[in-house]
């Protein structure tokens, strides 16, 4: 490739990414009451710089090869700092290892663009080889801190077994999403751990932490649910009992795993959750996500348990590395209470859902908890048909 044609072909690279980074985004034309869409992810590999892909130098890369591959940029954490919009995203290259890049908004929905280099994040094991997933917790202790899964080969896997693993939650810390501590991995009595997230308020004098125990990787065995469990410190984090607030239950939306989504946002009525539910299905498992609330004095107790999920995959969502999935481990409130939610569609980009506290404070205390059997749903809707009757002769 000669020089000109070199320099014509870089250029358009960057127009390409320029053009997509400063494209505005726009709600879809659908209404639930619940929600608002955006057409576009925030989020894809093709928002990654091209300086993270390519080598620029016409003399060590002359045909202008990409050297790195990404694959996916989604399941990413959320924080407000300094008035901008800041998400740690999940990037895995075309290797299938992972690591995080911080992106930043001054909205929250349009023209994210990743800073200059990806997360630095040192390994707390020797044998590490993965992490992903973080949840970005504000605590009041003065720190933001980053929980994620941090995942290595199972060493009691029988020769020739390639993918077994093990995961443990990943502990870092920092002020500003640049400089981070690693600090040591959490000690749990459970056999996995790969979604912990910290409640941002000092329980009892200690940090508080939903947890989601498992015997396997992939199965949750007799992993109960959603855990809540209580440690001294952070710095050298370890629980030895866990509490299921939030089981799983047969023939619903989490009857095979469920998991806390981000940390939980302190409302009037309640500490407001969203997690994702998992269940089988002829394709294989969906991925939902739901909300429930828990008590302001005892934010272990669960007050409203609203029936169904809140959000599942739709449309082109539904397409990509592991269909049928919606995952978020992100949200963030806004002044006026505008609420931001960050979802990864089938493993592969990143959305945005726009809400209110109001909205989502509405829908968890005045939506059925789910009665568990078709009766029961025929019942909920009958009674519903009834109270709308009067209304229906105007």
């Amino acid at each position: 490739m000669q020089n000109k044609e070199f320099k014509e072909r870089l250029e358009e690279l960057f127009e390409k990414h320029r053009s997509l980074t400063e494209r505005k985004n726009e709600p879809l034309d659908e209404y639930n009451g619940l929600f608002a869409r955006y057409r576009y992810p925030v989020l894809t590999d093709a928002h990654i710089p091209v300086f993270w892909k390519y080598d620029l130098n016409p003399e060590t890369n002359p045909l202008l090869l990409q050297r790195f591959g990404i694959n996916s940029v989604f399941n990413a954490g959320a924080v407000e700092l300094g008035g901008k919009v800041l998400l740690i995203a999940r990037v895995e290259g075309y290797d299938r290892k992972s690591f995080f890049a911080v992106a930043e908004s001054s909205d929250g929905i349009n023209g994210f663009r990743f800073w200059e280099r990806p997360v630095v994040m040192p390994p707390a094991h020797p044998e590490e080889t993965n992490v992903y997933d973080m949840r970005l917790t504000k605590h009041e202790d003065g720190w933001i801190y980053g929980l994620f899964c941090a995942e290595r080969k199972d060493p009691s896997a029988h020769p020739g077994d390639t993918s077994s693993a093990l995961a443990a939650c990943g502990i870092a810390r920092t002020r500003d999403l640049r400089e981070w501590d690693r600090l040591p991995d959490l000690k749990t009595v459970s056999a996995q751990q790969r979604n912990v997230v910290l409640h941002p308020e000092y329980v009892e004098g200690k940090y508080a932490l939903y947890t989601r125990p498992q015997d396997a990787f992939i199965e949750a065995g007799s992993g109960g649910g959603i855990g809540w469990a209580l440690t001294d410190s952070m710095e050298s984090a370890g629980i030895t009992d866990e509490k299921i607030v939030d089981a799983r239950v047969y023939h619903t939306i989490k009857e095979a795993k469920n998991g806390q989504g981000p940390p939980p946002l302190k409302t009037e009525k309640g500490w407001l959750h969203l997690a994702h539910g998992v269940r089988m299905c002829a394709a294989g498992l969906r991925y939902v996500l739901y909300l429930f609330m828990t008590g302001l004095e005892d934010p272990s107790e669960v007050i409203h348990r609203p029936g169904g999920y809140f959000l599942a995959p739709d449309g082109d969502e539904r397409v990509g590395d592991v269909s049928n999935v919606v995952f978020s481990n992100g949200w963030v409130q806004m002044p006026g209470g505008k609420v931001l939610i960050y979802y990864g569609s089938s493993d592969t980009r990143t959305h945005v859902a726009e809400t209110t506290v109001d909205r989502l404070v509405d829908y968890t205390l005045n939506t059925e908890e789910d009665r568990l059997t078709s009766a029961g749903n025929v019942e909920i809707i009958d009674h519903l048909i009834s109270r709308n009757m009067p209304f229906m002769k105007r």
